[in-house]
């Protein structure tokens, strides 16, 4: 099978299951609005929030790292799995333990220290989920980390159905939703064991070429999180948890969508790290591969999802976390940035220039946080989504400014008219029939903007050929 096809056939897969697992998602988040209502589905957030915090200061980068160690096969892949996993779990135990002691200082409910304290197996479980997404994205096999996700949105969406059945409350929810992360890495290490020998191991040497290839993503991903996350954390230190629910549930949907951008620029990573050091023409291709697609999907998202906020939020959470679709509206205009930051982010991954980002992080960190403890106090959760959009165009703008200076290719934009240009017609239809039935409009929205990428040539009916294929000969 030729490397596009490849390319599609995985992808296509994974965005099948992506599908699959983001609406079991947001139907597990009505579950959970619903059942828990504003003040306890702020507990959630909070909790999710603090311990996201923690699992993000020690997340390290090691899913970019493993698929670009994987890329440039420098050690061998079993030698390689065995010691990320060590790695990863090692580093893991230390700062997740420490995470309900740390929480002991902060003045939150009893309930939500309690959640902290369990909840931190949760996390233990993504963190070690980390390794196998970049094993899975070299091997260009996501399909089988889409399969684990899906299964463990499955196991949480029938722990809360059972629970709601139960009428149990905030603590057995948060227990089902750890168990729902441990089916999905029980999934993967399965898998895994098909493909490789998942056990750990503890090459000295191995850790050092880790730590080396780490550490600039490390520090970059430690000033990160503070402007990804602290808007959450500092909401919740000066207003009521029903507040930080509101707000939770707005980001929640935005969560799931950064998650496409992760998949599909994790999918390119392997790729474009490879041909960087040996086909630069190639590489390009590539590059403005990555660039298309995530326009393609981030354009629509931010058009559609200002017209449609607060419906999808009734949708998504009930008609009493209604009043958090403009919220959605202002975070969603962040999405357009949060994609052009990931594609560049990424890039600087891939051509090894990690070091020369680190400023963008540390400033955005600074400015963002300074901006935090200004705005939230006054504003409340304005405040903390005005300084998220900001800090995503910050670091999008940026990350594109320096990485172009780097590269020294330039992007082709022919497409991305397109794209504009059928977003902003699609746009109109769904505000023009803004009466009707969210699901539908979606639907109607969905077809004239695919319509239109077709008719105008930004998807070539070679790709749509390509992709739809079922042939596996090799070409």
């Amino acid at each position: 099978m030729s490397t596009t096809r490849l390319i599609a056939h995985n992808t296509g897969i994974q965005l099948i299951g992506k599908v699959i697992s983001t609406g079991l998602g947001l139907v597990a988040i009505g579950m959970m609005t619903r059942h828990l209502g504003q003040e306890q589905f702020g507990w959630y957030v909070t909790t999710i929030a603090f311990l996201q915090f923690i699992a993000i200061l020690v997340d390290f980068g090691l899913v970019p790292v493993t698929a670009q160690m994987m890329g440039e096969r420098k050690i061998e892949e079993k030698k390689l799995l065995q010691n990320l996993l060590g790695y990863r779990f090692v580093t893991a135990i230390i700062f997740l333990g420490l995470a309900p002691f740390i929480a002991l200082f902060f003045p939150y409910p009893i309930e939500v220290k309690i959640a902290i304290s369990f909840t931190t197996i949760n996390m233990l479980a993504v963190a070690m989920n980390q390794i196998f997404m970049g094993y899975y994205q070299a091997k260009l096999k996501m399909h089988l980390q889409a399969i684990g996700e899906v299964l463990g949105r499955i196991a949480l969406v029938g722990g809360l159905a059972l629970m709601i059945w139960l009428e149990k409350g905030f603590i057995p929810v948060m227990i089902v939703l750890t168990i729902s992360s441990i089916v999905y890495t029980a999934a993967m290490w399965y898998t895994a064991i098909k493909e490789s020998t998942p056990t750990f191991r503890f090459d000295m040497a191995v850790w050092k070429a880790i730590t080396v290839k780490m550490w600039p993503i490390a520090i970059s991903i430690i000033f990160n999180v503070m402007y990804l996350k602290g808007d959450t954390i500092i909401l919740s230190l000066y207003r009521d948890q029903a507040t930080v629910g509101m707000y939770g549930a707005a980001y929640r949907v935005i969560d799931i969508l950064a998650q496409v951008a992760m998949m599909i620029m994790g999918l390119m990573l392997p790729l474009l790290a490879f041909e960087w050091t040996r086909n630069k023409e190639t590489f390009k291709h590539f590059y403005q591969q990555s660039f298309d697609m995530m326009m393609l999907f981030s354009v629509p998202l931010v058009v559609g999802g200002a017209i449609l906020a607060t419906p999808i939020m009734t949708l998504v959470a009930g008609s009493e976390f209604a009043s958090a679709g403009p919220i959605l509206a202002v975070l969603l205009l962040g999405i357009f940035a949060l994609y052009v930051g990931a594609i560049f982010g990424h890039i600087a991954v891939a051509i090894e220039k990690q070091k020369q980002t680190m400023w963008i992080y540390m400033s955005n960190a600074v400015i963002t946080v300074i901006g935090y403890f200004y705005f939230i106090p006054k504003y409340g959760m304005w405040g903390a989504a005005g300084m998220t959009l900001f800090s995503e165009f910050y670091a999008g703008l940026m990350l594109f400014l320096t990485i172009r200076h780097y590269l020294k290719m330039h992007l082709e934009v022919k497409t991305f008219a397109k794209i504009v240009f059928s977003a902003l017609v699609m746009g109109a239809v769904v505000f023009m029939f803004s009466h009707l039935n969210v699901l539908l409009l979606i639907v109607i929205g969905s077809v004239v903007y695919g319509s239109f990428l077709y008719g105008l040539g930004a998807i070539s009916k070679e790709t749509v050929r390509e992709i739809v294929r079922i042939n596996k000969s090799v070409e």
